[in-house]
């Protein structure tokens, strides 16, 4: 793609913004590659490394309940990343939620970046690395407790309260999403006037289907590949979003 037809594309995407009033970013893995998290599917994403076991049996229910240690041993090498910061996409989404522009961030990524950029509403579809909690008396964590487990006997983080086993608050495979942050999240979206579909190849399902709510006026896909919905969408722009969005005025 030429840079004088992302240009243009930019400018519509500039226009469209400015009109609108009430917009939601939803938003996956892609938002995040760009500050050093891998994604899941790409070439070289989480799921195409090697390890013990395939990744997707790794962070599932049944995978965490049979094989704790294991579990774990993935989990801190490669969900935990650090010293990870938030990227242009973060940022100028804070930066339009502040201005009354953005009403909230629908994300199934999992590493609060977004809060750390600064952006007040957002729907965790997923969850996070970052609140974690006792199976047993519930009492929650940082991820902290993760990290140092690792020094710990027998490898598990254990509540400091009652003992029990720590888990983290994410949405594993054969587990459902939140029933309160899918709400809400349905809510936002369906209210809003424009819609921005950012950094995800809209195939996970049920996160996914949440965009058949929106009902406003616009639908943008921010992707550097084509996805299931690009003949949809009123502006389809791939390239990378926070080349994209550090490109926005915010007025």
């Amino acid at each position: 793609m030429t840079d004088s037809k992302i240009s243009k594309q930019i400018s519509r995407l500039q226009e469209i913004i400015d009109e609108s009033s009430n917009i939601v970013f939803f938003g996956g893995a892609g938002v995040s590659t760009e500050s050093g998290i891998p994604d899941f599917r790409s070439v070289d994403g989480l799921y195409n490394q090697e390890w013990s076991y395939p990744p997707e049996t790794i962070i599932s229910r049944s995978f965490f309940n049979g094989n704790t240690k294991e579990f774990y041993r993935f989990y801190r090498a490669k969900l935990l990343p650090k010293g990870i910061k938030p990227n242009a996409a973060h940022y100028k989404l804070a930066e339009l939620e502040k201005c009354g522009k953005l009403k909230a961030v629908v994300t199934q990524n999992i590493d609060g970046l977004h809060q750390l950029a600064g952006s007040k509403v957002v729907y965790e579809l997923h969850g996070s690395t970052l609140r974690n909690y006792c199976t047993l008396c519930h009492e929650f964590y940082d991820e902290k407790i993760i990290e140092e487990s690792e020094n710990s006997e027998d490898k598990l983080p254990h509540c400091k309260k009652c003992g029990g086993l720590v888990k983290p608050d994410v949405v594993l495979y054969e587990e459902s999403l939140n029933t309160e942050i899918i709400d809400g999240a349905v809510d936002a979206i369906s209210k809003a006037d424009t819609l921005i579909i950012g950094g995800t190849s809209l195939t996970v399902y049920p996160a996914a289907g949440l965009i058949n709510y929106f009902k406003g006026d616009n639908l943008i896909l921010l992707n550097k590949s084509s996805t299931p919905q690009d003949g949809m969408a009123n502006l389809v722009i791939h390239d990378a979003i926070g080349k994209i969005l550090e490109q926005i005025k915010v007025n």
